[in-house]
Formats: C-alpha cells, sequence, structure tokens
C-alpha cells in the first residue's frame, strides 16, 4: 500500500498541491514587487548614476577599450542578429527565469527551494546594489557612440509605458541579467539529462551576456559585478553541497 501511494504521490501534476504552488508564486511575484523600492530610491538620483556610469567609462577605456561598441555595430549590421538579442534582453530576465523554477518545481522538486532561494538571494543584493550605487547603462551614452538597440527596433523598448512604470532605469550595475542567467544556466546544466540540453544550458549565460551589452544596456564590468553576485548567492546558498562535493572521501 505504502509503495502504491509513494507512485501516486511522484504521479501528481504539483509536487506539494496547489497551496504550496499559490504559496511559491505569492513568494515570487512578492519579491518582483519589491522591486519598485530600490527603483524609486535610483530615480531620485540621476545625476549620481550618470556620474557612476561615466567613472565604469573612465576605468574601461583605461583597461580594455570600449569593446562594447564593436559588438553594437555586429548587431547593427545583421537586422536577424538585432532582433534576436533584443527579444533575449526581454524575455531571459523573467520569462526564462520564471520558465526554469516553474519546470525546477514541476519535475525536480528536491532541488526547487535551493533554487528560488539563489535566484531571490542574487536578486536582493542586486538591488541593493542599484540603491547604493545608482548607474547609467551605456544607452545613455549616445555621445560615445552607444545606440539604443531597443528602441532602434521598435517596441517593446524603453520608451514603452509599462516599462517606464515597472523598470529601473538606472540598474546597469550589477547585472541582474548576467546574474540570473548564470545561475539559471548552471542549475539546469546540473539537473536536465540530455547532453545536448546540458551544453545548450551551459551557452545560455554566455548568449545573454552577450545580448545585453550588444543593445547597450550593460557595460563588462556589470556583467562582472552580476557574475560576482550570483557566485556570493550561491556560495552562501548551496554551502553544504558544495562542502560536501568539496570534501574528502573517507578513506
Amino acid at each position: 500500500m505504502a509503495s502504491g501511494y509513494a507512485a501516486a504521490e511522484r504521479h501528481q501534476v504539483l509536487p506539494r498541491g496547489w497551496r504550496d504552488l499559490l504559496l511559491q508564486l505569492g513568494i515570487w511575484f512578492g519579491f518582483i514587487l519589491a522591486y519598485q523600492i530600490p527603483r524609486g530610491i535610483a530615480d531620485r538620483s540621476p545625476a549620481v548614476a550618470f556620474h557612476n556610469g561615466r567613472e565604469v567609462i573612465d576605468f574601461e577605456s583605461r583597461v580594455t577599450g570600449m569593446w562594447e561598441l564593436t559588438l553594437q555595430s555586429w548587431t547593427q549590421s545583421s537586422h536577424v542578429l538585432g532582433v534576436m538579442v533584443s527579444w533575449t534582453y526581454w524575455v531571459s530576465q523573467f520569462g526564462v527565469v520564471g520558465l526554469a523554477l516553474l519546470w525546477v518545481y514541476l519535475r525536480r522538486y528536491e532541488h526547487f527551494i535551493r533554487f528560488r532561494n539563489v535566484l531571490i538571494l542574487s536578486n536582493v543584493l542586486g538591488l541593493v546594489g542599484y540603491a547604493v550605487l545608482p548607474t547609467a547603462p551605456p544607452r545613455m551614452f549616445p555621445e560615445l557612440g552607444f545606440v539604443d538597440t531597443l528602441a532602434s527596433l521598435g517596441t517593446p523598448n524603453h520608451g514603452s509605458w509599462l516599462v517606464e512604470i515597472t523598470a529601473n532605469p538606472y540598474a546597469a550595475m550589477p547585472s541582474l541579467h548576467a546574474a540570473d542567467s548564470l545561475l539559471v544556466g548552471v542549475v539546469l546544466a546540473c539537473l536536465v539529462r540530455p547532453l545536448w540540453l546540458k551544453v545548450l544550458w551551459l551557452l545560455w549565460p554566455a548568449w545573454v551576456w552577450f545580448a545585453v551589452m550588444a543593445t547597450a544596456n550593460h557595460f563588462w564590468l556589470d556583467i562582472l559585478g552580476g557574475i560576482l553576485v550570483a557566485s556570493i548567492a550561491a556560495a552562501i546558498v548551496y554551502r553544504r553541497p558544495l562542502r560536501r562535493a568539496l570534501s574528502p572521501a573517507p578513506a
């Protein structure tokens, strides 16, 4: 009887029932609504955001040069590539992250809580950064040659009414696109079974990083900040499994 009950439980569509699903949805969308708090703080500091953006530009100019402009020239030379990176920018943050969370919840529930927590923690760290260090993105410096690719390809863009209401215009450092794509890519690569899917998920972060720079929404330094945020969050949330994996096997 017990084995039959366990088999029936495994075949349930919802691993913990509707109440738990609604709870998880409330936690996630509650966090998304909390995003508006640091957005309001950042909106009151445009001068500081532009100053910080110029500091990033000065640093990159001394270290590597503004090679983000080269990525922009590639996307502008191909309409198809321009459309691909633009839609990647829009869907990677909430669309892909949301679908990844749903898939892990339905198919790998034992990994869901940590996956949800590491995403929330990395985003909380990023939101703190936005409130403390608002930074203007590359698209706000057209005098340097940056083009707002999203605006040039039509809607949606940063001028769309819904984006203006909900988005933080100075959320460049760190890049949560970079942080979320890294976490999603690594976790999904570990959980899916086909080798080709593992490879695709491992390539996903690099594609998103390319897309957000090619659309003039982030500098490479923002990407580095996002990787750091994701790494800190993963080290905290996955500290026990990491400790077990790194500890020497008993003799």
